[in-house]
């Protein structure tokens, strides 16, 4: 049976076994633990399902319990910064649809993060900013909402505006439930938008934007097949998803989750983007 998921280090424990093509190497921190994979060849591409390239998940303390601590945002700053080069301006993207709790990750990270392109001359140097990385913020909303592939919106986005890179944030699934909210993965392979509720679209990534692609997420949601086979080792497909319907579970407190992830997601991408300003300062600026 195939377990629906979007995390690396999932798949790599699904796997098993040493992979050819794929290293890995964990890590802690504090109360964090941060395990990086990374996949080399068309051969690791395959065996885990992934594409080629760098993937960083951190095990943090899950949102729903406490606000996260300064290690907390030390180590997402930290691998974030890892994936990004250090210059040149960021185009930060939310995707997700607001009307749907555990798929409103993006925007509401969006919302948080300091938008700075449009900060330039006069005013930055009477606000004491010129240090300040440019930094472009984007909430596409989805397919239906639009009639526009997010990918296509971002495409026209990226050769209007010439940033070097694009960070997208995301909700995630995953195959087990002690991984929804207490998870952060970052990645420089690009991500499938609507993943995380079974709905990929075009994916994004370097060869369809034609800049560098870092993706943040954090898993809200597990597929109820893949959990009902993980908690009883049998497929219970036709109980599970009676009349062919698609099920996923989502934490009841997803609510708090969400604000507290966003709240930490957006923080850290700010730390990483504007590494000369105090952290404090960032907050109390958005």
């Amino acid at each position: 049976m195939t377990f629906r998921t979007d995390l690396a280090v999932e798949c790599m424990e699904s796997v098993g076994r040493e992979t050819a093509g794929v290293t890995s190497e964990e890590s802690s921190f504090g109360t964090v633990t941060v395990s990086r994979i990374r996949i080399h060849s068309r051969e690791g591409a395959e065996t885990l399902g992934r594409p080629q390239g760098r993937y960083v998940t951190v095990g943090v303390p899950p949102f729903s319990d406490e606000i996260a601590g300064d290690d907390v945002i030390t180590v997402l700053k930290r691998e974030l910064r890892s994936l990004l080069d250090e210059d040149g301006p960021v185009l930060v993207v939310g995707l997700g649809n607001t009307a749907i709790t555990p798929d409103s990750l993006g925007p509401k990270v969006a919302r948080r993060v300091l938008a700075t392109r449009h900060i330039t001359g006069e005013v930055a140097r009477s606000t004491g900013l010129e240090d300040l990385r440019r930094v472009a913020v984007l909430a596409p909303g989805v397919l239906g909402q639009t009639g526009v592939e997010t990918g296509e919106i971002l495409g026209g986005v990226v050769d209007r505006i010439r940033p070097s890179a694009v960070v997208v944030v995301d909700a995630l699934a995953s195959r087990r439930l002690n991984r929804l909210g207490c998870t952060v993965q970052m990645s420089d392979a690009g991500i499938a938008p609507g993943s995380g509720i079974g709905n990929r679209r075009m994916r994004i990534n370097a060869d369809t934007v034609g800049v560098p692609v870092v993706s943040v997420g954090v898993p809200t949601v597990v597929d109820a097949v893949t959990l009902a086979y993980d908690l009883t080792g049998e497929d219970c497909r036709e109980d599970v998803e009676p009349r062919g319907a698609h099920m996923i579970v989502t934490p009841q407190e997803i609510d708090l989750l969400i604000d507290r992830a966003a709240a930490t997601v957006a923080h850290a991408i700010n730390c990483a983007l504007q590494p000369h300003m105090d952290p404090d300062v960032l907050l109390a600026l958005v």
